[in-house]
Protein backbone atom coordinates (compact mmCIF):
# COMPACT_ATOMS: atom_id res chain seq x y z
CA UNK A 1 0.00 0.00 0.00
CA UNK A 2 1.50 2.95 -1.29
CA UNK A 3 1.67 6.08 1.24
CA UNK A 4 -0.54 7.99 -1.27
CA UNK A 5 -3.32 5.48 -1.18
CA UNK A 6 -3.15 5.75 2.67
CA UNK A 7 -3.35 9.12 2.68
CA UNK A 8 -6.17 9.09 0.39
CA UNK A 9 -8.10 6.72 2.86
CA UNK A 10 -7.38 9.05 5.62
CA UNK A 11 -9.06 12.06 3.82
CA UNK A 12 -11.91 10.17 3.07
CA UNK A 13 -11.77 8.96 6.29
CA UNK A 14 -11.58 12.36 7.86
CA UNK A 15 -14.66 13.05 5.32
CA UNK A 16 -17.22 11.12 7.01
CA UNK A 17 -16.47 12.36 10.63
CA UNK A 18 -16.79 16.03 9.22
CA UNK A 19 -20.32 15.13 7.70
CA UNK A 20 -21.35 13.55 11.29
CA UNK A 21 -20.06 17.00 13.24
CA UNK A 22 -22.20 19.16 10.90
CA UNK A 23 -25.07 16.85 11.10
CA UNK A 24 -25.15 16.45 14.70
CA UNK A 25 -24.69 19.59 16.00
CA UNK A 26 -26.44 21.88 12.69
CA UNK A 27 -29.02 23.23 15.20
CA UNK A 28 -27.62 23.12 19.04
CA UNK A 29 -23.90 23.61 19.53
CA UNK A 30 -24.55 24.95 23.02
CA UNK A 31 -22.93 23.61 26.07
CA UNK A 32 -25.53 21.30 27.22
CA UNK A 33 -24.98 19.55 23.50
CA UNK A 34 -21.06 19.26 24.26
CA UNK A 35 -21.07 18.19 27.74
CA UNK A 36 -24.17 16.06 28.42
CA UNK A 37 -25.43 15.26 24.58
CA UNK A 38 -28.45 16.55 26.21
CA UNK A 39 -29.09 13.80 28.45
CA UNK A 40 -30.73 11.81 25.70
CA UNK A 41 -28.15 9.29 24.04
CA UNK A 42 -29.12 5.62 23.47
CA UNK A 43 -27.55 3.33 25.13
CA UNK A 44 -26.71 1.15 22.81
CA UNK A 45 -24.78 3.61 20.64
CA UNK A 46 -22.70 4.55 23.85
CA UNK A 47 -22.31 0.63 25.05
CA UNK A 48 -20.97 0.04 21.16
CA UNK A 49 -18.88 3.40 20.76
CA UNK A 50 -17.31 3.31 24.57
CA UNK A 51 -15.50 -0.02 22.80
CA UNK A 52 -13.14 2.83 20.81
CA UNK A 53 -12.80 4.79 23.79
CA UNK A 54 -11.46 1.89 25.53
CA UNK A 55 -9.59 0.51 23.01
CA UNK A 56 -6.44 2.76 21.55
CA UNK A 57 -4.23 2.76 19.15
CA UNK A 58 -1.77 1.68 21.25
CA UNK A 59 -4.09 -1.56 22.21
CA UNK A 60 -4.40 -2.12 18.53
CA UNK A 61 -1.22 -2.36 17.56
CA UNK A 62 0.58 -2.72 20.87
CA UNK A 63 -0.98 -6.12 22.54
CA UNK A 64 -0.77 -8.16 19.28
CA UNK A 65 2.97 -7.46 19.47
CA UNK A 66 3.18 -8.29 23.14
CA UNK A 67 1.55 -11.74 22.30
CA UNK A 68 5.24 -13.22 20.60
CA UNK A 69 7.26 -12.20 24.46
CA UNK A 70 7.40 -15.72 25.52
CA UNK A 71 6.72 -14.20 29.32
CA UNK A 72 3.39 -12.32 28.12
CA UNK A 73 1.82 -14.49 25.50
CA UNK A 74 -1.88 -14.03 26.35
CA UNK A 75 -1.49 -12.53 30.22
CA UNK A 76 -3.13 -9.76 29.09
CA UNK A 77 -6.31 -11.27 29.33
CA UNK A 78 -6.08 -11.88 32.59
CA UNK A 79 -6.50 -8.13 33.24
CA UNK A 80 -9.18 -8.00 31.03
CA UNK A 81 -10.95 -9.85 33.01
CA UNK A 82 -9.93 -7.92 36.29
CA UNK A 83 -11.38 -4.86 33.93
CA UNK A 84 -14.83 -6.60 33.53
CA UNK A 85 -15.24 -7.13 37.03
CA UNK A 86 -14.62 -3.72 37.78
CA UNK A 87 -16.94 -2.74 34.85
CA UNK A 88 -19.44 -4.43 36.78
CA UNK A 89 -18.61 -2.68 40.44
CA UNK A 90 -18.75 1.10 38.46
CA UNK A 91 -22.04 -0.36 37.07
CA UNK A 92 -23.84 -1.06 40.45
CA UNK A 93 -21.56 1.22 42.68
CA UNK A 94 -20.33 4.44 41.26
CA UNK A 95 -22.95 5.15 38.55
CA UNK A 96 -25.97 5.28 40.55
CA UNK A 97 -24.22 8.00 42.76
CA UNK A 98 -23.63 10.16 40.04
CA UNK A 99 -26.97 10.03 38.45
CA UNK A 100 -28.59 10.22 42.17
CA UNK A 101 -26.54 13.90 42.40
CA UNK A 102 -27.12 14.81 38.51
CA UNK A 103 -23.71 15.37 37.96
CA UNK A 104 -21.94 17.22 35.10
CA UNK A 105 -18.47 16.51 36.19
CA UNK A 106 -18.19 13.44 38.64
CA UNK A 107 -16.04 15.21 40.33
CA UNK A 108 -18.34 17.40 41.53
CA UNK A 109 -19.15 14.63 44.34
CA UNK A 110 -15.78 15.08 46.01
CA UNK A 111 -16.55 18.67 46.13
CA UNK A 112 -19.65 18.12 47.93
CA UNK A 113 -18.23 15.52 50.44
CA UNK A 114 -14.64 16.44 50.91
CA UNK A 115 -14.66 20.37 50.07
CA UNK A 116 -13.64 22.67 47.41
CA UNK A 117 -9.63 22.49 47.79
CA UNK A 118 -10.05 18.26 47.54
CA UNK A 119 -12.27 18.73 44.29
CA UNK A 120 -10.11 20.76 42.46
CA UNK A 121 -7.55 18.55 43.35
CA UNK A 122 -9.61 15.93 42.30
CA UNK A 123 -10.72 17.74 38.73
CA UNK A 124 -6.51 18.73 37.93
CA UNK A 125 -5.42 15.02 38.85
CA UNK A 126 -7.65 14.12 35.92
CA UNK A 127 -6.72 16.98 33.87
CA UNK A 128 -3.10 15.91 34.18
CA UNK A 129 -3.57 12.43 33.92
CA UNK A 130 -5.27 12.24 30.94
CA UNK A 131 -3.66 14.92 28.99
CA UNK A 132 -0.31 12.72 29.10
CA UNK A 133 -2.03 9.20 28.59
CA UNK A 134 -3.92 10.80 25.31
CA UNK A 135 -1.17 12.31 24.06
CA UNK A 136 1.00 9.22 24.62
CA UNK A 137 -1.48 7.03 22.71
CA UNK A 138 -1.58 9.66 20.07
CA UNK A 139 2.15 10.08 19.83
CA UNK A 140 3.21 5.93 19.61
CA UNK A 141 0.39 6.07 16.76
CA UNK A 142 1.63 9.18 14.96
CA UNK A 143 4.64 7.32 14.55
CA UNK A 144 3.14 4.60 12.60
CA UNK A 145 1.67 7.11 10.24
CA UNK A 146 4.91 9.29 10.50
CA UNK A 147 7.07 6.12 9.22
CA UNK A 148 4.71 4.77 6.67
CA UNK A 149 3.22 7.94 5.02
CA UNK A 150 4.02 11.02 5.84
CA UNK A 151 7.86 10.55 5.72
CA UNK A 152 7.37 9.97 1.98
CA UNK A 153 6.23 13.50 1.62
CA UNK A 154 8.96 14.93 4.18
CA UNK A 155 6.40 16.96 6.26
CA UNK A 156 8.35 17.23 9.81
CA UNK A 157 6.90 14.96 12.82
CA UNK A 158 5.28 18.29 14.79
CA UNK A 159 3.24 18.94 11.42
CA UNK A 160 1.84 15.32 11.36
CA UNK A 161 0.59 15.80 14.83
CA UNK A 162 -0.18 19.01 14.64
CA UNK A 163 -2.60 18.22 11.83
CA UNK A 164 -3.70 15.33 13.55
CA UNK A 165 -5.52 17.53 16.28
CA UNK A 166 -6.68 19.91 13.99
CA UNK A 167 -8.58 17.48 12.59
CA UNK A 168 -10.12 16.35 15.74
CA UNK A 169 -10.20 19.54 17.15
CA UNK A 170 -12.62 20.45 13.85
CA UNK A 171 -14.80 17.96 14.12
CA UNK A 172 -15.30 18.26 18.16
CA UNK A 173 -15.71 21.59 19.35
CA UNK A 174 -19.16 22.32 18.24
CA UNK A 175 -20.94 19.20 19.16
CA UNK A 176 -18.88 17.89 21.79
CA UNK A 177 -19.91 14.68 23.07
CA UNK A 178 -23.10 14.61 21.04
CA UNK A 179 -21.36 14.52 17.95
CA UNK A 180 -18.64 11.89 19.70
CA UNK A 181 -21.45 9.80 20.43
CA UNK A 182 -22.24 9.13 16.70
CA UNK A 183 -18.51 9.32 15.50
CA UNK A 184 -17.69 6.93 18.01
CA UNK A 185 -20.16 4.14 17.14
CA UNK A 186 -18.65 4.67 13.62
CA UNK A 187 -14.85 4.64 14.10
CA UNK A 188 -15.93 1.25 17.28
CA UNK A 189 -17.45 -0.09 13.71
CA UNK A 190 -14.50 0.13 11.86
CA UNK A 191 -12.39 -1.28 14.68
CA UNK A 192 -13.91 -4.01 15.30
CA UNK A 193 -14.71 -5.14 11.69
CA UNK A 194 -11.31 -5.22 11.47
CA UNK A 195 -9.96 -7.40 14.03
CA UNK A 196 -11.95 -10.09 12.37
CA UNK A 197 -11.17 -9.29 8.69
CA UNK A 198 -7.64 -9.19 9.99
CA UNK A 199 -8.28 -12.82 11.02
CA UNK A 200 -9.84 -13.87 7.74
CA UNK A 201 -6.85 -11.92 5.62
CA UNK A 202 -4.33 -13.91 7.80
CA UNK A 203 -5.34 -17.03 8.21
CA UNK A 204 -6.43 -17.20 3.89
CA UNK A 205 -2.80 -16.26 3.75
CA UNK A 206 -1.55 -19.56 6.25
CA UNK A 207 -4.30 -21.68 4.12
CA UNK A 208 -5.92 -21.81 7.51
CA UNK A 209 -9.96 -22.02 8.07
CA UNK A 210 -11.45 -20.18 11.06
CA UNK A 211 -11.02 -23.70 13.14
CA UNK A 212 -7.69 -24.89 12.20
CA UNK A 213 -6.67 -21.16 12.87
CA UNK A 214 -8.12 -21.82 16.21
CA UNK A 215 -6.72 -24.90 16.82
CA UNK A 216 -3.21 -23.74 15.68
CA UNK A 217 -3.57 -20.72 18.27
CA UNK A 218 -4.38 -23.09 20.92
CA UNK A 219 -1.29 -25.23 20.93
CA UNK A 220 0.95 -22.37 19.84
CA UNK A 221 3.52 -21.20 22.06
CA UNK A 222 1.85 -18.05 22.35
CA UNK A 223 -1.57 -18.99 23.52
CA UNK A 224 -0.93 -19.30 27.65
CA UNK A 225 -3.45 -16.60 29.62
CA UNK A 226 -2.95 -18.02 33.52
CA UNK A 227 0.05 -17.70 35.34
CA UNK A 228 0.19 -19.41 38.56
CA UNK A 229 4.24 -20.62 38.60
CA UNK A 230 5.73 -17.35 40.11
CA UNK A 231 3.37 -15.18 42.88
CA UNK A 232 6.81 -12.77 42.70
CA UNK A 233 6.31 -11.70 38.68
CA UNK A 234 4.44 -9.32 37.61
CA UNK A 235 2.37 -11.50 35.24
CA UNK A 236 1.24 -13.90 38.38
CA UNK A 237 -2.79 -13.92 37.63
CA UNK A 238 -3.96 -12.19 40.96
CA UNK A 239 -1.77 -9.51 40.44
CA UNK A 240 -3.43 -9.30 37.16
CA UNK A 241 -7.16 -9.93 37.93
CA UNK A 242 -6.50 -7.58 41.29
CA UNK A 243 -5.08 -5.01 39.19
CA UNK A 244 -7.30 -5.02 36.50
CA UNK A 245 -10.40 -4.29 39.14
CA UNK A 246 -8.78 -1.35 40.45
CA UNK A 247 -7.24 0.31 37.46
CA UNK A 248 -10.62 -0.16 35.53
CA UNK A 249 -12.77 1.57 38.91
CA UNK A 250 -9.66 4.35 38.98
CA UNK A 251 -9.45 4.86 35.21
CA UNK A 252 -12.48 4.25 33.84
CA UNK A 253 -15.00 4.99 36.89
CA UNK A 254 -13.59 7.54 38.57
CA UNK A 255 -12.98 9.22 35.02
CA UNK A 256 -14.50 11.77 33.29
CA UNK A 257 -13.65 11.10 29.76
CA UNK A 258 -15.41 7.36 30.27
CA UNK A 259 -18.04 8.13 32.46
CA UNK A 260 -19.20 11.30 30.28
CA UNK A 261 -20.90 9.03 28.03
CA UNK A 262 -22.86 7.22 30.68
CA UNK A 263 -23.72 10.16 32.12
CA UNK A 264 -25.37 11.22 28.67
CA UNK A 265 -27.91 8.67 28.82
CA UNK A 266 -31.49 9.31 30.06
CA UNK A 267 -31.32 7.24 33.28
CA UNK A 268 -29.27 4.74 35.18
CA UNK A 269 -31.44 1.97 33.58
CA UNK A 270 -30.03 2.60 30.69
CA UNK A 271 -26.56 3.39 31.70
CA UNK A 272 -26.47 0.50 33.29
CA UNK A 273 -27.52 -1.68 30.72
CA UNK A 274 -24.93 0.37 28.30
CA UNK A 275 -21.99 -0.46 30.96
CA UNK A 276 -22.84 -4.48 30.63
CA UNK A 277 -23.58 -4.52 27.05
CA UNK A 278 -20.09 -2.76 27.19
CA UNK A 279 -18.18 -5.39 29.06
CA UNK A 280 -19.34 -8.26 26.99
CA UNK A 281 -18.49 -7.20 23.93
CA UNK A 282 -15.01 -5.63 25.47
CA UNK A 283 -14.02 -8.88 26.80
CA UNK A 284 -14.80 -10.56 23.65
CA UNK A 285 -13.21 -8.08 21.51
CA UNK A 286 -9.52 -8.35 23.76
CA UNK A 287 -9.63 -11.94 23.01
CA UNK A 288 -9.66 -11.43 19.32
CA UNK A 289 -6.73 -8.95 19.26
CA UNK A 290 -4.77 -11.50 20.97
CA UNK A 291 -5.83 -14.12 18.57
CA UNK A 292 -4.86 -11.37 16.05
CA UNK A 293 -1.63 -11.18 17.36
CA UNK A 294 -0.80 -15.16 17.40
CA UNK A 295 -1.71 -15.34 14.10
CA UNK A 296 0.57 -12.36 13.13
CA UNK A 297 3.41 -14.14 14.84
CA UNK A 298 2.70 -17.44 13.39
CA UNK A 299 2.62 -15.41 9.75
CA UNK A 300 6.04 -13.84 10.28
CA UNK A 301 7.28 -17.19 11.02
CA UNK A 302 6.47 -18.52 7.82
CA UNK A 303 7.39 -16.03 5.40
CA UNK A 304 10.41 -14.82 7.70
CA UNK A 305 9.59 -11.27 8.58
CA UNK A 306 11.88 -9.98 10.93
CA UNK A 307 10.11 -7.87 14.07
CA UNK A 308 10.67 -4.29 13.04
CA UNK A 309 13.42 -2.08 14.62
CA UNK A 310 13.63 1.29 16.18
CA UNK A 311 15.14 3.60 13.45
CA UNK A 312 16.84 5.80 16.47
CA UNK A 313 17.78 2.62 18.57
CA UNK A 314 17.98 -0.21 16.46
CA UNK A 315 15.81 -2.27 19.08
CA UNK A 316 12.95 -4.71 18.11
CA UNK A 317 9.80 -3.17 18.04
CA UNK A 318 6.70 -5.23 18.88
CA UNK A 319 4.20 -3.14 18.39
CA UNK A 320 5.05 -2.59 14.48
CA UNK A 321 5.01 -5.86 13.96
CA UNK A 322 1.31 -5.89 12.98
CA UNK A 323 1.80 -2.59 10.38
CA UNK A 324 5.28 -4.08 9.20
CA UNK A 325 3.03 -7.30 7.81
CA UNK A 326 -0.14 -5.59 6.81
CA UNK A 327 1.46 -2.63 4.86
CA UNK A 328 4.57 -4.89 3.39
CA UNK A 329 2.69 -8.30 3.23
CA UNK A 330 -0.67 -8.29 2.58
CA UNK A 331 -2.75 -7.13 -0.51
CA UNK A 332 -4.54 -3.89 -0.44
CA UNK A 333 -7.41 -4.98 0.73
CA UNK A 334 -6.07 -6.00 4.39
CA UNK A 335 -4.20 -2.52 4.29
CA UNK A 336 -6.94 -0.78 4.39
CA UNK A 337 -9.04 -3.16 6.69
CA UNK A 338 -5.74 -2.65 9.26
CA UNK A 339 -5.77 1.41 8.74
CA UNK A 340 -9.13 2.18 8.97
CA UNK A 341 -8.87 0.20 12.44
CA UNK A 342 -5.87 2.08 14.12
CA UNK A 343 -7.20 5.29 12.37
CA UNK A 344 -10.34 4.28 14.14
CA UNK A 345 -8.69 2.98 17.62
CA UNK A 346 -6.52 6.43 17.97
CA UNK A 347 -8.85 9.04 16.64
CA UNK A 348 -11.67 7.52 18.72
CA UNK A 349 -9.82 7.82 22.39
CA UNK A 350 -8.60 11.26 21.34
CA UNK A 351 -11.71 13.17 20.22
CA UNK A 352 -13.22 11.82 23.50
CA UNK A 353 -10.43 12.55 25.70
CA UNK A 354 -9.78 16.31 24.21
CA UNK A 355 -13.77 16.79 24.65
CA UNK A 356 -13.56 15.38 28.45
CA UNK A 357 -11.20 17.76 29.20
CA UNK A 358 -12.68 20.52 27.90
CA UNK A 359 -15.63 19.59 29.88
CA UNK A 360 -13.63 19.12 33.29
CA UNK A 361 -11.88 22.52 33.11
CA UNK A 362 -15.36 24.31 31.88
CA UNK A 363 -17.55 22.95 34.57
CA UNK A 364 -14.94 21.89 37.78
CA UNK A 365 -12.48 25.03 37.16
CA UNK A 366 -14.61 27.48 34.98
CA UNK A 367 -18.15 26.61 36.64
CA UNK A 368 -19.90 26.82 33.80
CA UNK A 369 -22.98 24.03 35.13
CA UNK A 370 -23.62 27.08 37.63
CA UNK A 371 -24.48 29.34 34.62
CA UNK A 372 -26.54 29.33 31.99
CA UNK A 373 -24.76 26.94 29.69
CA UNK A 374 -26.35 28.79 26.65
CA UNK A 375 -25.04 31.92 27.10
CA UNK A 376 -23.08 33.27 24.28
CA UNK A 377 -20.05 34.20 26.13
CA UNK A 378 -19.61 30.82 27.75
CA UNK A 379 -19.64 28.96 24.39
CA UNK A 380 -16.98 30.92 22.93
CA UNK A 381 -15.21 30.44 26.07
CA UNK A 382 -15.60 26.68 26.18
CA UNK A 383 -14.26 26.94 22.07
CA UNK A 384 -11.10 28.34 23.55
CA UNK A 385 -10.61 25.40 26.78
CA UNK A 386 -10.62 23.23 23.41
CA UNK A 387 -8.30 25.37 21.47
CA UNK A 388 -5.89 25.19 24.55
CA UNK A 389 -5.69 21.47 25.14
CA UNK A 390 -5.52 20.84 21.85
CA UNK A 391 -2.26 23.33 22.07
CA UNK A 392 -1.75 21.47 25.03
CA UNK A 393 -1.65 17.62 23.49
CA UNK A 394 0.62 19.13 20.83
CA UNK A 395 3.41 20.17 22.97
CA UNK A 396 3.29 17.43 25.27
CA UNK A 397 3.92 14.80 22.38
CA UNK A 398 6.51 17.02 20.67
CA UNK A 399 8.15 16.89 24.33
CA UNK A 400 7.40 13.05 24.08
CA UNK A 401 9.30 12.64 20.60
CA UNK A 402 12.40 15.36 21.86
CA UNK A 403 12.85 12.69 24.76
CA UNK A 404 13.06 9.90 22.07
CA UNK A 405 13.70 7.20 24.73
CA UNK A 406 11.27 4.49 24.84
CA UNK A 407 12.05 3.80 28.67
CA UNK A 408 11.59 7.22 29.64
CA UNK A 409 8.44 7.51 27.59
CA UNK A 410 7.32 4.32 29.23
CA UNK A 411 8.09 5.46 32.48
CA UNK A 412 6.09 9.10 31.99
CA UNK A 413 3.43 6.93 31.13
CA UNK A 414 3.34 4.64 34.13
CA UNK A 415 3.61 7.81 36.41
CA UNK A 416 0.74 9.16 35.03
CA UNK A 417 -1.29 5.89 35.46
CA UNK A 418 0.32 6.74 39.24
CA UNK A 419 -2.03 9.95 39.69
CA UNK A 420 -5.18 8.07 39.31
CA UNK A 421 -4.41 6.39 42.49
CA UNK A 422 -5.07 9.34 44.88
CA UNK A 423 -8.66 9.24 42.90
CA UNK A 424 -9.32 5.97 44.02
CA UNK A 425 -8.16 7.04 47.86
CA UNK A 426 -10.02 10.13 47.66
CA UNK A 427 -13.48 8.38 46.61
CA UNK A 428 -13.16 5.52 49.33
CA UNK A 429 -13.04 7.65 51.81
CA UNK A 430 -15.72 9.59 50.87
CA UNK A 431 -18.32 6.23 50.07
CA UNK A 432 -17.14 4.44 53.04
CA UNK A 433 -16.10 6.77 55.91
CA UNK A 434 -19.40 8.49 56.58
CA UNK A 435 -18.51 10.08 59.90
CA UNK A 436 -15.45 11.70 58.82
CA UNK A 437 -14.81 14.78 56.24
CA UNK A 438 -11.30 16.06 56.00
CA UNK A 439 -8.90 19.39 56.41
CA UNK A 440 -9.46 20.34 53.14
CA UNK A 441 -6.11 22.50 52.22
CA UNK A 442 -3.77 19.59 53.30
CA UNK A 443 -5.23 17.18 50.61
CA UNK A 444 -3.31 18.60 47.27
CA UNK A 445 -0.47 17.51 49.74
CA UNK A 446 -1.28 13.92 50.58
CA UNK A 447 -2.41 13.31 47.07
CA UNK A 448 1.50 14.34 45.63
CA UNK A 449 3.16 12.21 48.71
CA UNK A 450 1.00 8.82 48.18
CA UNK A 451 1.81 8.24 44.61
CA UNK A 452 5.69 9.79 45.15
CA UNK A 453 5.91 7.15 47.86
CA UNK A 454 4.44 4.40 45.18
CA UNK A 455 7.50 5.53 42.84
CA UNK A 456 10.06 4.61 45.20
CA UNK A 457 8.39 1.56 46.42
CA UNK A 458 8.42 0.22 42.77
CA UNK A 459 11.75 0.87 41.86
CA UNK A 460 13.39 -0.15 45.19
CA UNK A 461 11.35 -3.57 45.33
CA UNK A 462 13.95 -5.62 45.22
CA UNK A 463 15.99 -4.20 48.05
CA UNK A 464 12.35 -4.01 50.27
CA UNK A 465 10.80 -7.44 48.92
CA UNK A 466 13.15 -9.56 47.51
CA UNK A 467 12.07 -10.86 43.60
CA UNK A 468 8.79 -9.18 44.54
CA UNK A 469 8.09 -7.80 41.17
CA UNK A 470 5.40 -4.81 41.30
CA UNK A 471 2.81 -4.40 38.33
CA UNK A 472 -0.74 -3.05 37.74
CA UNK A 473 -1.52 -3.77 41.70
CA UNK A 474 0.52 -0.66 42.52
CA UNK A 475 -2.46 1.22 42.07
CA UNK A 476 -4.09 -0.67 45.23
CA UNK A 477 -1.32 0.23 47.04
CA UNK A 478 -1.65 3.82 45.57
CA UNK A 479 -5.34 4.39 46.62
CA UNK A 480 -4.66 2.57 50.25
CA UNK A 481 -1.77 4.79 51.57
CA UNK A 482 -3.87 7.93 50.31
CA UNK A 483 -7.07 6.38 51.92
CA UNK A 484 -4.45 6.47 55.40
CA UNK A 485 -3.13 9.73 54.65
CA UNK A 486 -6.48 11.10 54.18
CA UNK A 487 -8.10 9.40 57.36
CA UNK A 488 -4.69 10.77 59.32
CA UNK A 489 -5.82 14.55 58.68
CA UNK A 490 -10.06 13.79 58.93
CA UNK A 491 -11.65 15.44 61.41
CA UNK A 492 -15.65 14.29 62.68
CA UNK A 493 -17.94 15.23 60.12
CA UNK A 494 -20.90 17.51 61.23
CA UNK A 495 -23.48 15.08 59.81
CA UNK A 496 -23.06 11.69 58.40
CA UNK A 497 -23.48 11.60 54.47
CA UNK A 498 -25.74 10.51 52.25
CA UNK A 499 -24.03 9.93 49.36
Amino acid sequence: MTPTSILTLIICYFGMLFFISYYTSRKNSGNDAFFKANKNSKWYLVAFGMIGTALSGVTFISVPGEVGNPDNQFKYFQFVLGNAIGFLIIAKLLLPLYYRMNLTSIYGYIEKRLGTVSYKTAAFIFLLSRTIGSAFRLYLVVIVLQRYVFDFYGIPFAATVLISLGLIFAYTYRGGLKTIIITDTLQTFFLVSSVFLTIYFVCDSLHLSFFQAFEQVKNSGYSKIFFYEDYLKGTYFLKQILGGIFVTIAMVGLDQDLMQKNLSCATIGEAQKNMFTFTGIFVVINLFFLSVGALLYMYAAQNHIEVPTDLMTGKPRTDLLFPEIAFHHLSLIPSVVFLLGLTAATFATTDSALTALTTSFCVDFLGMDKTENAHKHSVKTRHMVHIGFSILMFLVIVIFNAINDASVVSMIFKIASYTYGPLLGLYAFGLFVKTKTVHDKFVPLICVISPAICFLISKNSALLFGDYVFDNELIIVNGLLTFIGLYAISKPAESQTQF
